[in-house]
């Protein structure tokens, strides 16, 4: 397994700690660190230098991303601060905070005290500035570790403290302004700090004997009893002899769940959310589908990893692929195989300026060699410019060719990945006038790929949402001759992904956004206010798994995939059944809020008929889903899909409900998304018609079972 750069330091502090060789300094034996949640950071020091972004002159790390610190010029230059994990016990506005104007040849006393949930910082024994953090206390005990120089063990940025440290310590208790002010340097007092450097050494000893691994690297040193920092890479780290192994995030499916969360729909568990949880890089490889989404990773945005061998049912990889790793945030792109068949992935690099791609390096997709960066020339030579955003990239005929993302994408190619050769614009001039959308129609999230005799380019406009071209990808442009929608209110459908099955079928999700934008659209927000709390659902919701194919007349068919028949249970059979006209027929047997439902209704010719779900016992104020002879739209409550039954054609129904989430496909030509906001009593479903009698061939409905239950960590036993 490839060793990050936290491995090797922790390595190196255990060497430190276990090494023979006696300190020039013997530190008094003390007990283990005690649990420490009040508390008092103290240091003497001198700045060489105030940046913007800066260095911690003393800093208490629990190892798992959580820290509290003397932190000078983070937010406001050559002001301190108490530094924390996202800013979250730090001061914001420093507007009232005095400059510091110490320099190299002059030490200050900067102490922070943390008392519950109140921060005191003190200057030279005098009141700095004085708030509530709103949180805290934390809690540090034997595995933290303390850093002077970096702000925390997991800082990204090269911002470092620059200057002189002659004394810094730690105690377990916060301390009042007189006894912070009755502190001299270098000099022991009553109080007994539970950490304390002096620099008497050129090792850095704790004096207090408890953090015995310290490590000194890049360009800390100790002379003349001072720790000096050249502001660059010096950082001095210290640990109790604890060897911190590299961990990645574990996505894990809480136990206790709320009751409004989705059962079978595949979402992010937690912690923190998903947004944008657009579905990216998917994969069919030796056994297993996978499939990558954004989500906030505690370092920015980051790719979670599942896998499934049935793309139902799925198990949560450690999140390998985040911004400490890569050096980027993760954001949109698509996953493909090498000509070697090697998965591979390309994706925009968030705050890299560039597009990336990575190579996988074993078996499980967990380990990826270093990204990347797409780099294309014009055929001339020269550096072209273009829009590094939301690439897409695929194999044809033995060539790779990419796409950026965006208003009219820009087309380059390769040979072997590293190479590109820029070839301009994605799109012909001749681009068709009636296509239904422009040709400069923003294009994201793209995914291009062949399916039967046409190539699809399955993307989403900002503006737009999710949808679709048809068309051939010839002398390297793409003409479309078909566009059509994929969601009609918004983000309910976005950020669409596919992969080829081992069977070959082209499967796709797309991310779901609990449809509070939906209703915003129709300006139904009054009428679905819980809709609005996504605490309700889980974040970062993919829509089940759609086959994708073309009819014989070239057009697109979407069915639900046949793998989700595997959570049926409990089957239920309606046949024959007459709904008069202007009635509503409430169906006895049939009823709930994680349930599947398929109905075949005969030949229709009623002016409107439908179904009405998690209604009332009347068979009233549900979710109704209807259409009529001569409609040009499926009506699935507020949105409006175009579907139009051929003459003598029977309407069939497939309507997955998942709580609030409702998926309908219809006759193979149409699907789409849509939420609910309903009572828990309301579970019934009835049939409807106005203006003429219909006659359901046949209705079955099946409970739906979890996908949550049992392990949901991939490898685990």
């Amino acid at each position: 397994m490839k060793k990050l750069p936290l491995l090797l330091l922790n390595l190196a502090l255990a060497t430190i700690a276990n090494s023979e060789e006696p300190a020039k300094t013997k530190p008094a034996a003390e007990p283990p660190l005690p649990v420490i949640r009040d508390k008092t950071l103290v240091a003497w020091v001198a700045p060489s230098e105030q940046v913007k972004f800066g260095g911690s002159v003393l800093t208490i790390d629990d190892g798992q991303s959580h820290f509290d610190g003397i932190v000078l010029g983070e937010l406001a230059p050559k002001k301190w601060m108490a530094g924390s994990d996202i800013l979250s016990r730090t001061q914001r506005n420093q507007a009232g905070s005095a400059e510091e104007t110490a320099d190299a040849k002059t030490f200050v006393q900067i102490a922070i005290t943390y008392k519950g949930k109140d921060i005191t910082i003190y200057r030279n024994g005098q009141v700095y500035a004085q708030y509530n953090a709103g949180n805290g206390p934390l809690e540090f005990d034997a595995q933290s570790a303390v850093t002077i120089g970096m702000r925390h063990l997991d800082q990204r940025d090269s911002a470092r403290f620059a200057g002189a440290i002659d004394d810094a310590r730690i105690y377990s208790q916060a301390l009042s302004a007189e006894q912070i002010a009755a502190l001299k340097p270098n000099e022991s007092s009553d109080l007994k700090p539970v950490a304390w450097w002096t620099f008497d050494d050129d090792k850095a000893t704790d004096r207090a004997g408890r953090f015995k691994a310290v490590k000194l690297e890049g360009g800390a040193k100790v002379e003349a009893g001072r720790l000096l920092l050249d502001g660059k890479d010096a950082t001095m780290i210290a640990t109790t002899g604890k060897v911190y192994p590299v961990t990645y995030e574990q996505l894990t499916v809480p136990a206790n769940r709320p009751s409004t969360w989705l059962t079978y729909h595949l979402a992010h568990p937690g912690p923190r959310g998903a947004f944008p949880g657009d579905p990216n890089p998917a994969f069919f490889y030796k056994g297993r589908y996978h499939l990558h989404y954004i989500y906030e990773h505690k370092e920015g945005f980051a790719f979670a990893h599942v896998s499934s061998t049935d793309m139902v049912r799925w198990q949560w990889h450690p999140t390998t692929l985040s911004p400490k790793n890569t050096g980027h945030g993760m954001f949109s792109g698509t996953g493909f195989l090498t000509k070697e068949g090697q998965p591979a992935m390309i994706y925009h690099g968030f705050g890299s300026g560039k597009n990336q791609i990575a190579l996988a390096l074993d078996d499980n997709l967990e380990q990826w060699a270093k990204p990347i960066p797409l780099n294309p020339l014009m055929p001339n030579g020269q550096k072209p410019t273009f829009n590094s955003w939301d690439p897409d990239c695929w194999l044809n005929n033995g060539t790779y060719y990419a796409i950026g993302g965006g208003k009219d994408p820009k087309l380059m190619k390769s040979d072997d990945l590293k190479n590109w050769v820029y070839l301009g614009e994605l799109f012909p001039k001749d681009f068709p006038a009636d296509i239904g959308v422009p040709k400069g129609e923003d294009v994201s999230c793209a995914n291009m790929f062949k399916l039967g005799d046409k190539w699809m380019l399955l993307c989403i406009s900002h503006a737009l949402g999710a949808r679709y071209y048809l068309g051939d990808f010839k002398d390297e442009k793409y003409l479309p001759t078909h566009h059509a929608m994929m969601n009609w209110a918004r983000w309910d459908t976005f950020a669409p992904e596919s992969l080829l099955t081992e069977d070959g079928r082209r499967v796709m999700w797309a991310w779901c956004t609990a449809g509070q934008n939906g209703m915003q659209k129709v300006g139904r927000k009054k009428d679905f206010p819980s809709l609005l709390n996504l605490a309700k659902f889980q974040a970062g919701i993919q829509c089940l798994p759609r086959e994708l194919s073309l009819s014989e007349d070239g057009m697109l068919r979407i069915k639900p995939l046949r793998e989700l028949e595997s959570l049926r249970d409990e089957k239920k059979v309606v046949k024959d059944l007459t709904v008069k006209g202007d009635s509503i027929h409430l169906l006895d047997d049939i009823k709930g809020d994680t349930i599947e439902l398929e109905v075949i209704i005969s030949a229709p010719q009623a002016k409107e008929f439908g179904i009405n779900l998690l209604c009332d016992e009347k068979g009233e104020n549900g979710f109704p889903i209807s259409t009529g002879t001569g409609a040009k739209t499926l009506t699935v409550d507020y949105v409006n899909p175009p579907f139009e039954l051929k003459p003598n054609e029977d309407l069939t129904l497939r309507i997955f409900i998942d709580k609030s989430m409702i998926e309908v496909f219809v006759n193979g030509r149409q699907a789409t998304v849509a939420w609910h906001e309903y009572s828990p009593e309301n579970l019934r479903v009835s049939l409807f018609s106005k203006g003429g009698d219909i006659v359901v061939k046949q209705l079955t409905a099946w409970k739906m079972k979890s996908i949550y239950e049992g392990n949901c960590v991939f490898g685990s036993k």
